[in-house]
This record gives C-alpha cells, structure tokens and sequence, in this order.
C-alpha cells in the first residue's frame, strides 16, 4: 500500500489515491511516499520511478551501523528502529527512510502506531513542514514523544503493580510476576529504541547541515533522549526490586505452609508413638487388663500432643 504526501503552505498533506487515478504521476510529485507492505507492483513502480533500488526486509533489519545508515546514489538511508503493540505486548519493527534531495521515501512491513499519528496529523494540518529533511526530523522528534508517552504508561502500570506486591495482602504474586516480566520487556524494547534514536541523530547530525534550526532540534532530541534513558534505568531498578520483592514474598508464603507442617509433625508425633506402643499385640503387656488402661493411653496421648504446642508458643514460635 502506498500512501502519499504532499508539502503545501508549510503543511504536510495527504494525496487521495483514488481508484483508476494514475500512480505513477501522483509519485512522481509527491514528496513523502510512505510504503507499508508495498507489493511487487509497487516496488517496481517506485524502483523504476525514483530510480533506486528499494531495500529487503533482510537488508533493513541489518544491526551493524554501516548497514543501517548510510548514504549512495540513492540518498541518505536511516533505517530507525520503531515500536508497536502486537497482543498485549511492545514489539519493535524497523522502517527504511532514503532521504533524497526533493521526497522522503519510508518502507515499513507493517502498521506502525507512529505513522498513524502523523497521518491523522497531517488531515487535520496540524505538521509544520518546510521541506523534507524537516519531515525526517519531525518523524524522529515525533518518535521519541511516542517513546516518552510508552515510558509514562509503563511506570503507571509499574505503579499499580507495587502496589498489588507490597501493599495488597490478597494480591495474586504469580500474576505481578508475569506483568514484572512483561514490563521489563516492554522497557527494554522502548530503551534499544531510544539506543537505536541516539545513533540515527549522530548520524543526521554529521550530514544534515543544510539548515541550523534542524542541527538545534536535533540537539534537543539527543538531550530528551539522555533523559529518557536515565528513565528507562530508573524503570529497570524498580522492577528488579518488585521481582526480588515478590519472590521473597512466595518464599515466605511457602515457608509459613511448611511451619505448619512441620508444627503438626512434631505435634501429632508423640501421641502416634503411644498408640503404637499400645497397639502392639504382646500378651504380658502391663496395662493390657487394666481397667482404666483405655483412658489412660487417650489422656497421655492429648497430653503428649499438647505439651509440645504450648512449649512453641512459649517460644513464640506460633
């Protein structure tokens, strides 16, 4: 699917791609394509057009700087880590942006939450634009507001979470250890974001240096950027405390069922070694013809289970 935009008055602008209208014209003008899942036709359509080789999936989920920014004939290639949302859980997927001289060209597989936003933006004219690099920085500032919002979200849950583990006696400990390990991944993938954010800039930086007011937004992103970071660790400490928390407190829960057992065991011991003494079946047994043999042997035995419960709570082991 291809999706096109237009600069006009300082506004980014979506084209309308109507049915039976000629694409290859409407490309030609516009000054961002933003491709998700472009399909054969398509990728030839713009290869063709543009005259560039459009990048694999393969090629663009690349790890080694070399291979994700970069520039050739093609233009300036950032392939910049984003994040999305798939059943509950944060994912991360990579989006392909050549930056040539008059259009920006973004390839994605799939929905990206952040593209989204931009184009629900760009209907009510709300992003600024002067020309495409100013698109890419405000792709990047944009970004990096989604992760900050991502950050917020996941301390509120973090905070409902301590507060199920630490206050919250009927609480279920299983569970805040399943939603600990699904916010520790969620901040992990918003903070190899953010890793992801401070290389593209440092790459912008060295080659974006046509204007001075994007090297300066730049600046400020980088300096959001530290600050998140240091919210992403802050984020990670708490977590490992609530994890470390939670564990002890299971242990705890399972060493007071064990001193339970362990108090009945002893407790219902010495009156199972009376009855087994007077279950023997020796005829020259003293007490076996005693009348009060009978009482005698229950009266020892409550006596003998007894005795050891009220020596533990002396102790104050009860």
């Amino acid at each position: 699917m291809l999706r096109l935009f237009n600069i006009e008055n300082g506004l980014i602008i979506e084209i309308p791609v109507d049915e039976g209208a000629n694409l290859h014209e409407l490309v030609s003008k516009a000054k961002w394509i933003d491709a998700q899942e472009p399909t054969d036709t398509e990728r030839e359509l713009l290869s063709s057009l543009l005259r560039i080789d459009l990048p694999e999936s393969d090629d663009v989920e690349e790890i080694e700087t070399s291979a994700r920014y970069f520039i050739d004939k093609s233009g300036l290639h950032v392939h910049s880590l984003f994040l999305s949302k798939s059943e509950g859980r944060h994912v991360t997927m990579t989006v392909a942006c050549i930056l040539q001289s008059e259009r920006l060209i973004t390839i994605r597989d799939s929905e990206v939450p952040d593209f989204r936003l931009m184009r629900l933006r760009a209907r009510r004219r709300q992003v600024k634009c002067k020309d495409v690099e100013t698109l890419l920085v405000t792709l990047v500032e944009q970004k990096v507001e989604n992760h900050a919002d991502t950050l917020e979200d996941l301390h509120r849950e973090l905070e409902k979470v301590s507060h199920a583990v630490l206050e919250d006696d009927d609480s279920d400990l299983e569970e805040s250890i399943e939603q600990l390990a699904k916010l520790e991944d969620s901040n992990g993938k918003v903070r190899l974001c953010l890793m992801d954010n401070q290389r593209a800039i440092s790459f912008m930086l060295r080659h974006l240096q046509s204007r001075n007011d994007h090297r300066e937004t730049l600046h400020e992103i980088g300096r959001d950027i530290d600050a998140l970071m240091s919210h992403t660790t802050f984020l990670f400490d708490k977590i490992n405390f609530l994890m470390g928390s939670t564990h002890g407190f299971i242990n705890i829960e399972q060493n007071q069922i064990i001193k339970i057992f362990s108090i009945a065991a002893v407790v219902f011991l010495p009156p199972t070694v009376i009855a087994s003494i007077y279950g023997m079946n020796f005829h020259n047994m003293p007490e076996l013809d005693w009348e009060y043999g009978f009482a005698f042997a229950i009266i020892l035995m409550i006596v003998s289970g007894v005795a050891p419960l009220v020596y533990f709570q002396k102790k104050g082991w009860l």
